[in-house]
Parts: C-alpha cells; structure tokens; sequence
C-alpha cells in the first residue's frame, strides 16, 4: 500500500474527532470517488482500519473516523446527546470535504457506511441528503431491526453487565440507557428514498438477529431505494475488521473499484 495515511482532526460546533485519511499517490488516486466510514457504540476507528486499507490498495481516497464522544479512538467530549444526533450524520460532510480540499473537483461516486451504531449515522446521513448530485452507496455492516416477540441480547443479564464496563469508554452524555432506545427507535423512523443501500451481517451475529437486516431491509424497499444484503457465515458483531473482503468485494461487482 503506496497511501500516505494523514492524521487529522475533524470540527462541528464545538466537538473534535479524530480521524485517518488515506491518500494515495497522486499519480494513481481514482480522484471521481471517495471512500468515508466510521464504527460502532464504544469501539473506535481501528475497528474498520482494513477497509480503509483494502480501498486503498485500489487507489481510492478514504477516511476513516471516530464518532463523537468516543474515548478508545480520541479524548474529546461532547457536550449532550442532543448534539451527537444533530452532528454525528455531518461528519460524512467534514471528512469529504477534507477530501476534496486534496482533490478540488470533487467526486462523482461515494461510498459512505458504517458497522452498528456507524450504520445508522451513514444511513442519517443519507436522509439528510447531504450529497444530492453525487452517486452514493451506503454499506451498513452488523445492522438491522430488533426481533420482535423475543428476548433480544440487549435485555439480556449478561449483556448488561458488559456495558458497566463499555459505558465508561464514551462520554457521560452517550449512556447506552439512553443511546440504545434511541437508536431503536431511529432506524424504525428512517426515511429515505431512491437510495443505494448494501448489508453485510453475519450468519452469527447475534446482535442483529436471523432476520434483522432483511427486516430493515424490507422497510427501506418500501420507501423505494435499492437495497441488497450479504449474508457471510462468519462475521460476528464484534469483528467488524472481517467485513473488509466484503466491503472490498461487493464496491468491485458496482464498478467502484
């Protein structure tokens, strides 16, 4: 890999994230097409590194960034839940706009994404419509709808103990008592339409269920986008880095590679 990774720090009203682009050498970057990702609840950058890294092998400018108030990939602060929401879609918008200040005329294709909560804040993203005019995929890895009539790992007493410990990664004001309500109640809200969208769960991710992505899935179609799932027998939610194959892969078959 030729890339020279840039260290960077991106700002929204008052809240840092730090941040990885790759650049690749000039003479060989696919400069009409950037990558831009991020990760999950109380994980951090690293988690999503090696697709940064398998994009950048094809000479794609990619970022890859911390969310807001997540301590494992940055010490910044946010200073309350209701800004997170408001700023954690734009970040998208601050990481292409640093890769369009190495490449002025912009890009033509973008694909944006995310593993769990990453997912949803790309998929917020696309709501927004923060990139009319431009030629978007949304790949959304480990995500999907609660089940429905069962006891989801969420309630489960061992889960919860777990997050005595991970609550205590991110900021105060990103309690999961209060970050995983909302994000149920987020992707049942969505509304999007004539959108790309592409999952990848795993046959044993036990987090998003048998059928939570074909679910999500399901809900998207009927706003009218165009969506896709990839199903890998190995891919548990708390191995994003797996997905990087087939991030790789599937981005090849849309001729975006």
């Amino acid at each position: 890999m030729d890339s020279k990774i840039e260290r960077i720090t991106l700002n929204i009203k008052g809240t840092s994230v730090n941040a990885m682009a790759f650049i690749p050498p000039t003479e060989e970057a696919k400069t009409d097409r950037f990558a831009i990702f991020t990760h999950g609840f109380t994980s951090h950058k690293g988690s999503i590194l090696n697709w940064a890294a398998r994009l950048s092998e094809e000479n794609i400018p990619t970022i890859i960034f911390d969310q807001p108030g997540h301590f494992l990939g940055s010490y910044h602060d946010i200073e309350s839940f209701e800004l997170f929401k408001e700023i954690a879609p734009e970040f998208f918008v601050k990481a292409y706009d640093y890769l369009k200040s190495h490449y002025p005329s912009g890009a033509t294709k973008l694909a944006i994404g995310g593993h769990s909560l990453g997912a949803l804040t790309s998929l917020m993203a696309l709501e927004k419509d923060y990139f009319s005019g431009i030629d978007v995929t949304c790949i959304c890895v480990g995500f999907g709808l609660p089940p429905v009539g069962v006891t989801h790992i969420f309630s489960t007493p061992f889960y919860k103990s777990t997050l005595k410990l991970r609550g205590q990664l991110v900021s105060d004001n990103l309690s999961p008592d209060v970050v995983f309500p909302w994000i149920k109640e987020k992707k049942e809200e969505l509304e999007i339409s004539r959108a790309r969208i592409h999952f990848i769960t795993g046959d044993d991710d036990v987090v998003v269920g048998k059928d939570g992505s074909e679910k999500l899935a399901e809900f998207l179609e009927e706003q009218g986008n165009h969506v896709t799932i990839e199903k890998p027998k190995r891919l548990a939610h708390h191995v994003p880095e797996l997905a990087a194959p087939h991030v790789k892969k599937f981005l090849k078959d849309q001729s975006f590679l």
